[in-house]
């Protein structure tokens, strides 16, 4: 197949090219050259052309949770074999959003290990997944109900080996919830970290408010979800030390926008309406420090974590709009969302950036995301691997 369109944004955070088209074979992208030069060379190919559009790698959300709705009366009462069938509708629906590729950190026990069997076993499409099987958190902690809940060093140590055993991809811990109040210790922090490197895996951790930020950051930990009230002198510690933020802005904004349109509604109101003012600070935030911290040179990547019902699947443009908006380059926004994300996961030499010998992951949007933000949400048509999983026309 030889696609092109009028402009080509590779994902490395600098360069687009016009008058290019990629050929792709096997699932690769095979080269970039001249569509007049490759339809030469390969005059048996398939041609795809779009014009006004632009390529771009697939997104990669780097947090989602495939199985989890906080808010629907629906999921709470599925059984295990229902929750598999939901989230794989779920999952599936991610292509039309252009990603590609997603990281789930947490989901319920041992299923997106079973959907990663089902998808290498051609069961069902869905975009490439790596998770962390279930959260892991202190008794009563953020997401009990959830996640797993072990206390002391060597219960979390235990914990770790068990979520391996069972085939997660990398660990995650709730180190916070919405107050000044951490709550894991230091010491269980470490462990964490310890064990998950010592053992070959990187961790996430849920860390919004001071000071367990700090402690987080102090352990090592290799992402830091939300880091809602980060400061400067921490991002430009997380930069010296290889860390990286997963913002989730648009989780924390769109919770706001809705608790808002819940609360003018008379007799609705949500879950989490009670938390109404930690919203509207964490917006707030996010809206005056996005800046100052994107200029430290912390690497920043993509994440969603919308888990309310009727919400949009993996909105990671909207994610991308808030990261322009507040003061990246679109450029850098992009690559945010392509090539630092395939880093982070360790697949960079296989996905992430259009570039020969890498996998054919490919988005065309309508129109120009360089002149207007929101052709992101335009997507026409997706790749994964070389073949079309979402196609508008």
């Amino acid at each position: 197949m030889i696609i092109m369109s009028d402009r080509l944004i590779t994902g490395d955070g600098k360069t687009v090219l016009t008058n290019q088209a990629v050929y792709i074979a096997e699932g690769k992208i095979s080269e970039i050259g001249e569509p007049a030069t490759l339809q030469a060379k390969y005059p048996q190919a398939e041609v795809k052309s779009y014009p006004g559009c632009t390529l771009l790698p697939g997104f990669i959300d780097m947090h989602v949770h495939i199985g989890y709705v906080w808010d629907s009366p629906a999921t709470a009462s599925y059984n295990d074999f229902m929750l598999a069938y939901y989230s794989a509708a779920y999952a599936q629906q991610a292509f039309a959003q252009g990603v590609t590729t997603m990281r789930d950190v947490s989901s319920k026990k041992n299923l997106c290990a079973a959907m990663q069997q089902a998808a290498q076993a051609g069961f069902i499409n869905i975009p490439r997944i790596i998770h962390t099987d279930t959260a892991l958190c202190f008794t009563g902690g953020h997401g009990w109900s959830h996640s797993v809940e072990v206390n002391g060093p060597w219960q979390v140590r235990s914990a770790i080996r068990d979520a391996i055993k069972r085939g997660a991809d990398w660990l995650k811990l709730m180190a916070s919830h919405r107050s000044d109040h951490p709550e894991y210790t230091q010491e269980e922090l470490d462990a964490a970290v310890d064990e998950c490197h010592r053992l070959g895996k990187k961790v996430a951790v849920h860390a919004g408010t001071q000071p367990s930020i700090q402690m987080c950051i102090d352990a090592g930990f290799d992402t830091i979800e939300h880091g809602t009230w980060l400061t400067v002198e921490q991002a430009r510690t997380m930069q010296a030390k290889g860390l990286v933020w997963v913002p989730t802005i648009v989780a924390y904004s769109w919770t706001h926008r809705r608790i808002q349109q819940s609360l003018q509604e008379q007799g609705v109101t949500t879950g989490f309406s009670e938390h109404s003012s930690y919203f509207a600070r964490a917006t707030q935030t996010y809206r005056d420090n996005f800046q100052a911290l994107y200029e430290t040179g912390v690497k920043i990547v993509t994440g969603t974590d919308v888990v309310y019902a009727g919400r949009e699947v993996t909105p990671v443009a909207a994610e991308m709009q808030y990261f322009a908006a507040y003061g990246m380059p679109m450029l850098e926004v992009i690559q945010a969302a392509t090539k630092t994300g395939a880093e982070v996961l360790g697949l960079d030499n296989s996905i992430g950036e259009i570039a020969p010998g890498k996998q054919a992951d490919l988005v065309i949007l309508e129109g120009n995301p360089l002149q207007d933000p929101q052709a992101l949400e335009a997507v026409k048509l997706v790749l994964y691997g070389g073949k079309t999983v979402y196609d508008k026309s």
